[in-house]
């Protein structure tokens, strides 16, 4: 991760990760990225939203496979979630939200 991003990483409660669930051939460098990002100290309580973008198109992978390709299991003491999502129509855009909108009002209660 660059290390300006280190600047940003205080007091965050949640991560939003964007993938495009068509580009196969980048998985590895997005998950590589996540987990690096996520090592940080100061994100260690932050909840993970990962958006997998273009479902809509039909080579799109669906949202159980880009959480293996992710590791996200791995991500045993986080709390995360990978939603399918396209900015296009809109798909899955308002489940994501209403899931991580609860996930942190239940942290905070």
């Amino acid at each position: 991760m660059g290390p300006l991003w280190r600047n940003y990483y205080m007091d965050i409660k949640s991560v939003i990760f964007v993938v495009d669930s068509t580009d196969r051939g980048r998985l590895g460098e997005a998950r590589d990225k996540l987990h690096c990002m996520l090592d940080e100290l100061a994100l260690d309580q932050a909840v993970l939203l990962v958006l997998a973008n273009k479902a809509d198109l039909p080579n799109a992978m669906k949202a159980a496979e880009i959480t293996d390709e992710l590791g996200l299991h791995s991500l045993r003491q986080r709390t995360w979630y990978c939603q399918a999502t396209s900015a296009t129509t809109r798909e899955g855009f308002e489940e994501a939200f209403d899931w991580l909108s609860s996930t942190l009002a239940k942290l905070e209660r």
